[in-house]
């Protein structure tokens, strides 16, 4: 089974309640968003969206474009159907993000547990150049991963924990560290994960 099908199959036979990552509401990345004090057309990105209700709050707050990107279409269509006719106001992207290519430039990128998944040199560093490529000058990227007292592997993958130390090492050469913090977030089996949060800002070059 690839990395696709995986993940289909997935979001096909499990419901939030049964996968570790659902949030209630991603209150961190809403506040971390509002604290900007970005224009309602700022260009918005979720990274690995699945179910998560974060773009609806956002049609909620009045922004106006916003792109969702999943691996899984699967994922994609369940939040279309509960969205109905909103969903014709979102921008969706299947893809696997180490192939997304776009010619964007996003003012907000927000990523809770998508890059802990990519393991090899290759694929970080993919992704570095991704989001240093895609943010608009002065654009602010949000990163969670598991941190090193997080787990070692979500839905059967294996991840890569990060430090506050290491997260930053990756992206100093075009972000600027604005707050990182840890975060305790209880699984809807009422267990408790560790992730390392970092807020970034890109450099003007």
């Amino acid at each position: 089974m690839d990395i696709k099908q995986h993940w289909d199959n997935v979001f096909t036979t499990k419901t939030p309640s049964e996968v570790s990552w659902t949030q209630e509401a991603p209150s961190t990345a809403i506040a971390y968003l509002e604290n900007l004090q970005l224009p309602k057309n700022a260009a918005i990105i979720e990274i690995g969206g699945g179910e998560s209700n974060f773009c609806e709050i956002l049609l909620d707050k009045g922004y106006e474009n916003i792109w969702i990107l999943d691996i899984s279409e699967v994922a994609l269509q369940k939040v279309k159907n509960r969205l109905g006719e909103r969903a014709n106001r979102i921008h969706w992207v299947t893809s696997d993000i180490i192939e997304f290519k776009t010619n964007i430039k996003f003012d907000f990128w927000y990523d809770r547990a998508v890059f802990h998944f990519l393991t090899s040199s290759e694929e970080i560093n993919t992704y570095v150049n991704l989001v240093a490529d895609s943010m608009a000058d002065k654009g602010n990227f949000l990163l969670g991963t598991f941190s090193e007292n997080g787990p070692l592997k979500c839905s059967g993958l294996a991840i890569t924990q990060y430090s506050e130390t290491k997260m930053k090492s990756l992206f100093i050469e075009n972000f600027e560290p604005v707050h990182c913090f840890k975060e305790q977030h209880q699984t809807p089996f009422e267990t408790i994960q560790e992730f390392q949060f970092c807020g970034f800002k890109k450099l003007n070059k």
